[in-house]
């Protein structure tokens, strides 16, 4: 019994992971509609990017991105990609060497971080 959950989820977890780099190839692809490709690029961007939202360390929070964000994300980029074309990244995508990073998510995270840094010195800074 529990050898097959855990089956289950290693072969859930071995399909996300190639969707996610399906989402990024149909990112950069002319023959993907604009508003499939904003929401895979931003899913795989920040299931790409190496680091997280949410660190980990933060108690349930860091694991929320994980495991509800992230896989809702894939499913609602997914649905928006045409089913001819979403079958045709997923070939692709297992036949790519290796998984790509996101850079710009990375990108895209620090800058949240920073932005929030910044707003909470503003918010908290003594008034001349």
């Amino acid at each position: 019994m529990q050898s097959t959950v855990f089956s289950s989820l290693r072969a859930w977890a071995g399909r996300a992971k190639r969707d996610v780099v399906a989402l990024w190839i149909a990112a950069f692809d002319a023959r993907t509609p604009w508003y499939a490709k904003l929401a895979a690029g931003a899913v795989a961007a920040y299931a790409l990017s190496p680091i997280d939202l949410i660190p980990d360390f933060i108690p349930v929070l860091g694991y929320l991105d994980d495991l509800i964000i992230v896989p809702l994300g894939i499913v609602l980029a997914v649905k928006l990609v045409p089913d001819a074309l979403m079958q045709e990244y997923r070939q692709q995508a297992l036949h790519r060497a290796g998984r790509p990073r996101s850079y710009a998510g990375l990108a895209l995270i620090i800058a949240i971080w920073l932005g929030a840094a910044a707003w909470v010195l503003w918010l908290f800074w003594p008034a001349g």
